[in-house]
């Protein structure tokens, strides 16, 4: 009798809802097309030539440490988070004297899955960030290989 591993369950299950909201949010993107929230919370390009493919994600606002960039068998993984600012300085005052008006910038996190048409190769990954726009460039190979963690530099 075989056992059940029901956190692997849980994890097919999820990465099956996610490659299916992916193609979904596929669909989002004309103007009249309904709106759901998370569905496009990293814009990316995806770009594929003889060699490689080229993924451009945009992550304004976040620090290159802010930014984990992972592949997994057939997909590329991009979550971002930056924590709130607690320490304000306004005109050398400390954070005690100030009083906020609005306050919108606190901790945001976002992610995205992305497929890949290709089987890559994950030594040859290379990752870089400016200007707020994220640039993973795979090289493509023949075969899948197990997941992969690309320094963002």
């Amino acid at each position: 009798m075989t056992r059940r591993d029901p956190f692997t369950e849980i994890e097919e299950l999820l990465d099956r809802m996610g490659r299916e909201f992916e193609e979904l949010g596929g669909t989002l993107g004309t103007p009249d097309a309904p709106q759901l929230p998370g569905a496009r919370d990293v814009a990316v390009d995806v770009l594929e030539d003889d060699e490689s493919i080229t993924v451009l994600a945009d992550l304004p606002g976040f620090e290159d440490d802010d930014i984990d960039v992972e592949l997994r068998e057939e997909s590329l993984a991009i979550t971002a988070s930056r924590e709130e600012e607690r320490d304000v300085e306004v005109d050398g005052d400390d954070s005690d004297d100030v009083q906020y008006h609005r306050r919108e910038r606190r901790s945001r996190s976002v992610s995205r899955r992305i497929p890949l048409a290709e089987p890559v190769t994950p030594d040859d990954a290379t990752a870089s960030y400016e200007n707020g726009v994220l640039t993973v460039t795979l090289q493509k190979r023949s075969e899948t290989g197990g997941g992969h963690s690309i320094d963002v530099s």
